[in-house]
């Protein structure tokens, strides 16, 4: 049997962190939040045509207090990350132009935003970074000196961050996108913190979305998967919400 002395422990202590800490330093520091039910849903129904934001404020009992999720937004970091389908969900293509923003956004998407989408985005970014694997995508016949594109035949989320980092200067980023990509973004150990807004409400469905959706684990020997957290606050908000906030530690 191998006994490892002090000395040992702390050097292989120390080279874990290193190798942790320089994997992180390659990519920007992220954050997913998240609005969801007590049963961890994220979506009001398995249809396009049902969103949390679009029907949570039409629900008594849980419309009150709503805003607290809306205010804690508003205090996230200066990168945002989203999915296009969900912000064809809420209905970013038919949407009147915003003012501009101080937030710099990216979005991957393939085929749900449209070209007013696209504008609407860079009127509303400071940067808006499209993600996509399709060349025939509608912001390559856009002209904008805010719009950047990120092409890959496939996408791979961590050469995503790391671009992010080395070629934007982004440092820290909000991840903000639906139960697939949240659950791409954890199998490959690429969330650093959580961050979550528990609205009181029980939604159910095998088929609506959960915080983290994606393949299922179907042997052992994909435990390493798993996120393990670290609890850094509870807070309790008013009219019943929740706010967790915890460190991915592995």
């Amino acid at each position: 049997m191998t006994v490892l002395k002090q000395h040992d422990i702390m050097c292989i202590k120390i080279n874990y962190n290193i190798l942790g800490g320089k994997r992180r330093m390659d990519r920007p520091i992220t954050t997913l939040f998240m609005l969801m039910s007590v049963d961890g849903k994220i979506s009001t129904g398995a249809s396009d045509n049902l969103d949390v934001d679009k029907d949570f404020p039409k629900i008594i009992g849980v419309k009150e207090g709503l805003h607290q999720y809306y205010e804690i937004e508003q205090t996230t970091d200066l990168w945002s990350l989203n999915s296009g389908r969900v912000q064809a969900k809420i209905g970013i293509n038919a949407a009147g132009m915003p003012n501009k923003t101080p937030v710099s956004f990216v979005v991957i998407d393939n085929k749900h935003l449209k070209e007013h989408g696209i504008r609407y985005f860079c009127a509303l970014s400071k940067q808006f970074v499209l993600v996509t694997s399709n060349k025939n995508h509608p912001a390559f016949e856009i002209e904008e000196d805010n719009l950047h594109i990120i092409y890959q035949n496939e996408l791979s989320l961590e050469d995503v961050l790391t671009k992010l980092k080395s070629e934007y200067s982004c440092k820290r980023i909000t991840i903000q996108t639906g139960g697939t990509l949240n659950g791409l973004f954890l199998r490959e150990k690429l969330i650093d913190y959580i961050d979550i807004v528990i609205a009181p409400i029980l939604i159910g469905g095998k088929d609506t979305s959960t915080l983290i959706d994606g393949k299922s684990l179907l042997s052992e020997s994909e435990l390493s998967k798993l996120g393990v957290l670290k609890l850094q606050e509870c807070v309790i908000l008013e009219n019943s919400y929740l706010r967790l906030r915890y460190e991915v530690i592995h």
